[in-house]
């Protein structure tokens, strides 16, 4: 490396050209950054990047460009020399194809049924840390969640536009999923440290860069084959760089595809294509239109209990039967919402920018399932369908229920599940095709829908204010139109389906009492349907101020956030409250944070964060049972949250690594969950019911120690580590209300309050809580590499009840909450103890190999995932079906619960190859 240095008379520059070290071409929007400043710079066409008036003093140059190593340089910075660093040579980084070819776990997006089993990996595969890498690659196959949290306390950003719902506050990772080429321009800020797109929450934000003029410049195609989610996947991408007449060109597209996939009867069908062109007007004003869709069909597994898993396996999948010889899944998820961002860059001056962006969000969501409206159970685990159902059975005749096993009966429901272990679609058809029922339906496939219109509008400002001093602002509109309804898909036979609940009284049954006794067909809405309208406006502001050996950051935010439920049709068991515009509903939300670094040396940093906002509950978590009834739940209010981390850096040419603490809390919670229950004190004729259960004033905590470090050991052998020893807990009781169809029918309050749920220190399920790795590379300079990592997981507990940790545990039904006479302390303290899952063992091989060969560079990645085969629960519920002492207890008799957890499981061993092209 050359450097050659020059006395300027009024300022001081630092420059530097980066070039392909391989084809010696220059790189384009490679950006160079003096870490720990406010300054950065991108290098032009030309690939010359230049820095004015550098911070005095030693700083550490970063270079950094996607799919490359990055460099860096300890340098020694004066006010009165120019620094030039000749020709940078950055070298392709092979590793980056692990990122390009992800399949992000989030994408199977079991939260569909159970919001416990959400992973971060998808958040955290742009960061270049070696714990989040861990945490993203590693972890994530076992659903690990960085520092307790769920996905709704971080961001993800495309172009600037925040792509969370607003309906849950998780961003849909399925609306951009196929397209890794053309998202893979990533920045990731960790926890509440300073972001120029947003505020924040405390788990991070992932901004995504789709402008035309910033992908790779050339052609990209590759072809993959796995055995997870899906077998085959085909790529092609084009760049065009910014061409001489001020125009530039982006489009990608890509086919995944799966007959079946890694679990039983999984099918996948995925089309998505990206498209961006820009226009350079001048050197201050740029134009540039993204547009991304992404069709996504795949078939559901169902979680399943250990009866059914010791039965028929962990890749056993309920949901699924045969029909014409053909596999086919009751329950598909259907995701189809097209995306157009068009954004105004402008270069005010050489400190100030202003980014405006106005995006447009619609198409729909969709999860069909069976509904068997006057017909028996189809699912083949139905309880009444398994073995254990007759070897719990009780004689319940006397004061105490005396356990009455029939072996008969359970022997022969075990042969005929072991046969007969799908959805008979068969019988479904023909059971439609009675003539007593004169065409109409009473098995039909139906789907879920939520059909949204998003108008989302932005504005964030830059500028460096003085060598000092930066400042941040940003300003966004959220405008939301949600169609909410349940759409007849299939009548499986049939003619028609009435619209009515059967399982309700006549007069209560009507799904819209203005138009009774309807018949569907198939295409129409029934059962429910109703708008969701919502607007949401955040304003942040933003001050960085470096002082040398010492930095700070302050931050501010404020919010309006409301929706309004417009039902649609007129229920015959909510009249009052389901049809027409219910009351908006609305939040006024603040958030404060700061933090510090401290370099000791340019290698040696010492960093802290501190935030505190208020947030409000979404959609999901605000009405007690919105499909039905505009009524929020009562006490409605804002969470408030607090993070806070530590962390201490080091940065040598040899060892890069973190080490920090940190601590979070959540307050004022609420979460919203459906089920049927047994065993409910609810003064009705029966204490069984389908409920909704509304759990308030949730607190939760989460604090631990991350560790990450890599170390290069020779030239070509890194040596890396991570580890995460944290703990995340319910630190505070909460409150539990349910919604009771049942007392609604009596003429009673559906809502009834059940009180203090225990749930102080009960673990919060859905992640491990220990996770440790190991892992080696090895780098030729052949251009090939392999590296295997090993894996250790633990902490991980299955998901609670609340309601089984309330009073009504021990109320005996009818007694007017009279405590049954026969309750055992130790017996009743081991029914309620949380279950700890098995601790996970993952050991991971991958390697890669490039080519250059007559201006095209060949290559190959493959990895081998779980290489050893383990067979591990990555989560799992409770089910709260028996909600007392006594029903629980009458469950375990046999030793084989009729009503026990459901658990999901992880991939077995899987694999991953792909062969790609770029020329």
């Amino acid at each position: 490396m050359l450097f050659t240095v020059a006395s300027w008379a009024q300022e001081t520059e630092l420059r530097g050209l980066v070039v392909d070290a391989k084809t010696q071409k220059p790189l384009f929007n490679v950006t160079a950054n003096l870490t720990n400043t406010n300054l950065s710079a991108t290098t032009n066409e030309e690939g010359t990047f230049v820095i004015t008036n550098p911070t005095a003093g030693s700083q550490v140059l970063l270079i950094n460009f996607t799919g490359y190593t990055q460099k860096r340089f300890a340098l020694e910075v004066s006010t009165t020399e120019s620094i030039d660093l000749g020709t940078i040579y950055l070298e392709e980084d092979l590793t980056s194809e692990q990122q390009l070819s992800l399949i992000t776990l989030t994408e199977n997006d079991l939260g569909d049924d159970n919001s416990g089993s959400e992973t971060t990996s998808g958040l955290l595969q742009a960061s270049r840390d070696a714990f989040q890498q861990a945490a993203a690659f590693n972890w994530g196959q076992a659903r690990f969640r960085v520092r307790g949290l769920d996905n709704e306390y971080g961001n993800t950003f495309i172009n600037g536009i925040s792509m969370n719902k607003i309906y849950d506050g998780r961003p849909q990772y399925s609306n951009w999923g196929g397209l890794n080429d053309a998202t893979r321009n990533q920045e990731f800020t960790t926890g509440s440290m300073p972001d120029d797109y947003t505020f924040g929450g405390i788990l991070g934000n992932q901004a995504i860069n789709t402008r035309a003029s910033f992908m790779r410049t050339g052609t990209r195609i590759s072809l993959s084959g796995t055995n997870t989610n899906y077998n085959g996947r085909a790529m092609a991408t084009y760049g065009s760089g910014m061409t001489a007449n001020g125009w530039a060109y982006a489009a990608s597209g890509s086919y995944r595809m799966a007959k079946e996939g890694f679990f039983d009867g999984t099918d996948y069908d995925a089309k998505s294509f990206f498209l961006a062109i820009e226009k350079k007007i001048n050197s201050k004003h740029s134009i540039n239109l993204s547009s991304i869709y992404a069709q996504n069909s795949r078939g559901k597994n169902s979680p399943n209990t250990q009866e059914v898993i010791d039965l028929k396996g962990y890749k056993y999948n309920s949901y699924w039967g045969y029909q014409n010889g053909k596999k086919r899944n009751s329950r598909d998820k259907d995701v189809e919402e097209p995306l157009f961002i068009l954004s105004h860059y402008w270069n005010i001056s050489e400190k100030s920018s202003l980014n405006t962006n106005v995006a447009y969000q619609f198409g729909k969501i969709s999860n069909t399932r069976l509904d068997y409206n006057g017909a028996n159970n189809p699912d083949p685990t139905y309880y009444k369908e398994l073995p254990s159902y007759y070897m719990n059975l009780h004689n319940t005749d006397g004061a105490n229920p005396i356990w009455a096993p029939n072996y008969t009966k359970a022997d022969e429901a075990r042969a005929n599940f072991l046969e007969n272990a799908q959805i008979d679609w068969n019988r479904l058809y023909k059971q439609n095709a009675k003539d007593s029922l004169g065409g109409a339906s009473v098995n039909a496939l139906y789907a879920d829908v939520m059909q949204d219109k998003q108008l989302t509008a932005n504005t964030l400002f830059n500028t460096q204010l003085s060598n000092i001093i930066g400042f941040n602002a940003g300003l966004t509109y959220r405008n939301l139109y949600s169609e909410n309804y349940q759409e007849m898909i299939d009548l499986l036979g049939g003619s028609y389906l009435v619209d009515k609940d059967l399982f309700l009284k006549a007069e209560n049954g009507d799904s819209d009492l203005n138009n009774p006794n309807r018949k569907i067909y198939e295409g129409d809405r029934y059962g429910y349907n109703y708008i969701m309208r919502a607007n949401v406006v955040d304003l942040f502001t933003q001050f960085k101020f470096n002082f040398g050996k010492f930095d700070f950051y302050l931050a501010q935010n404020a919010s309006y956030t409301d929706y309004q439920r417009d039902g649609l049709y007129k229920n015959g068991l909510y009249a009052d409250t389901s049809f027409g515009k219910g009351q908006k509903v609305s939040f006024e939300n603040y958030g404060f944070k700061g933090g510090a670094t401290y370099k000791v040396t340019g290698q040696h940093i010492l960093n802290f964060n501190a935030s505190y906002y208020t947030k409000a509950p979404s959609i999901r978590n605000s009405y007690s049972n919105v499909r039905i009834s505009d009524a929020t739940i009562d006490g409605l209010t804002d969470e408030k949250v607090f993070g806070t981390d530590l962390s201490y850096i080091i940065r040598t040419p040899k060892l890069k690594g973190r080490i920090g603490a940190y601590f979070n809390e959540i307050k004022d919670a609420a979460e919203v969950a459906f089920f049927y229950a047994d065993g409910i004190d609810v003064d009705t004729d029966t204490p069984s019911d389908f409920v909704s259960e509304v759990t308030r004033n949730i607190s939760k905590q989460s604090m631990g120690l991350e560790f990450g470090a890599e170390y290069q050991a020779t030239k070509t052998i890194k040596v890396t580590a991570a580890a995460n020893f944290g703990q995340a807990i319910y630190s505070d009781n909460a409150d539990v209300y349910l919604n009771v169809d049942s007392r609604r029918e009596n003429g009673l309050n559906p809502m009834v309050n059940y009180g203090t749920s225990y749930i102080k220190n009960y673990r919060i399920a859905g992640s491990p809580q220990q996770a440790y790795s190991l892992g080696i590379e090895y780098r030729d300079p052949n251009y090939w590499w392999i590296g295997a990592n090993a894996n250790f997981l633990t902490d991980l507990y299955l998901d609670i009840s609340p309601l089984l940790r309330t009073n009504n545990f021990f109320a005996e039904p009818g007694q007017s909450g009279a405590a049954f006479s026969d309750i055992d302390t130790n017996t009743a303290r081991n029914l309620l103890k949380q279950e700890k899952l098995d601790d996970i063992f993952l050991l991971n091989i991958t390697g890669g190999k490039s080519w250059r060969i007559s201006g095209k560079t060949f290559g190959f990645f493959a990895s081998i995932n779980n290489v050893l085969g383990l067979e591990y629960k990555t989560g799992g519920f409770e089910q709260a079906r028996n909600a007392n002492y006594r029903e629980l207890l009458m469950d375990h008799a046999s030793g084989t619960r009729s009503f026990g957890p459901k658990y999901f499981y992880g991939y077995g061993r899987t694999y991953f190859l792909n062969l790609y092209i770029n020329f």
